[in-house]
């Protein structure tokens, strides 16, 4: 009966503190994409025909772990089927991440465009059985310098 009632403790504490950790996280998201919005990135792989240009690898890279909660509701759908919504907002949160310090390591060496934008994802960790414990998310493109 203590088994049950700490897993179900265990089960509402992660959703508040997950929630409310992905809500900061969308947050800070948000605000970061505003900033960066004028520095486009696009999957094109021609550089612009007009300018003198260097051009530099940037990348940026996250690892998101997966709550207890999430997991929780993972091992449902996958029992019952449908769409893993838990999952879809953790890799959501992880490109949109990775994007962003691309972005930010782009912006830092003075580019005004990023092309040939990929994405890399990986599960870097499994945990009890084929449970997914940690995403990572690679993005990399080729940031346009201008030269003076």
């Amino acid at each position: 009966m203590y088994q049950l009632i700490f897993i179900l403790i265990l089960l509402v504490v992660t959703y508040f503190i997950g929630t409310y950790l992905e809500k900061k996280h969308y947050t800070s998201i948000v605000e970061r994409e505003r900033k960066f919005n004028q520095l486009p990135a696009i999957a094109i792989k021609t550089p612009p025909s007009e300018g003198n240009f260097q051009q530099q690898l940037v990348l940026g890279s996250v690892t998101i772990s997966v709550d207890y909660f999430k997991r929780f509701l993972a091992a449902l759908h996958n029992f019952f089927g449908g769409r893993v919504t838990s999952y879809e907002t953790l890799l959501d949160r992880a490109r949109r991440e990775a994007l962003l310090r691309m972005k930010e390591s782009a912006a830092e060496q003075n580019a005004t465009l990023v092309l040939n934008i990929k994405y890399e994802t990986a599960s870097i960790y499994k945990g009890s059985g084929k449970s997914v414990g940690s995403v990572e998310v690679l993005a990399y493109g080729t940031a346009m310098i201008p030269e003076p």
